[in-house]
């Protein structure tokens, strides 16, 4: 009997242990979410251009760890492979070499911007914002996602926010909560139907952004 707990100890605790650090679940999550939308939601990503992203990432980060900070380890996949996702899942561009772009730029920001110990712009971020800001072939598309995918975005952030052990979970609360108060607010000093403020909540990008990127440990205050 002893012998049967403790193989059921070890057989739980190997099916947890994927998950244990919270980057394994937010993979799974964009990777998931980017499944959903090239096949349900047509996307309309090329191979060519999620292999780009993704490729470029990583051998920004490899470059950047071997000239920066860890000459003798390995690639750490992890942080490359959120970057790259949200980056495939939030940019459009028709441009690969604006898509290879955000990514040098998403994963050199971590190394490039820095105060004490920490990158100060979330990376997928600051890639974005630089080439939409920058160049005129690059955009953002929060209406991809249409109404139906919204509670599978809503149901993911919560789940990643539990696997935080709820850790930024006040962050992410705080900015959902003042950006709905600005639109309300704004619908009733124009005198717009409350319609329109929801219809600006309703999208996938924003819940996005709330749960998987504000939240981000390595760009929030130690303290609150």
């Amino acid at each position: 009997m002893l012998v049967d707990r403790a193989r059921r100890s070890l057989g739980q605790a190997a099916w947890r242990r994927p998950f244990a650090d919270p980057r394994h679940f937010q993979i799974a999550v964009l990777l998931g979410l980017l499944i959903y939308g090239m096949t349900a939601l047509d996307f309309g990503l090329s191979g060519a251009r999620i292999t780009v992203t993704i490729g470029t990432a990583l051998v920004t980060q490899w470059v950047a760890d071997h000239l920066v900070r860890r000459p003798n380890t390995g690639i750490d996949l992890r942080s490359p492979l959120i970057s790259s996702f949200s980056l495939c899942l939030i940019l459009r561009t028709g441009s690969l070499w604006i898509a290879a772009l955000a990514s040098v730029l998403a994963i050199g920001s971590k190394y490039a911007i820095r105060h004490r110990g920490k990158h100060v712009f979330n990376p997928a971020n600051f890639g974005i914002a630089v080439v939409t800001l920058t160049t005129s072939q690059a955009w953002v598309s929060p209406g991809q996602w249409g109404s139906v995918a919204l509670l599978g975005f809503a149901l993911a952030g919560l789940g990643g926010l539990v696997v935080y052990r709820a850790a930024r979970s006040d962050v992410s609360y705080a900015f959902l909560a003042s950006y709905a108060g600005f639109l309300f607010a704004r619908a009733a000093w124009l005198g717009d139907p409350w319609q329109i403020p929801v219809h600006q909540l309703s999208n996938g990008a924003l819940l996005l952004f709330a749960f998987f990127m504000v939240s981000d440990p390595k760009t929030t205050p130690n303290a609150r």
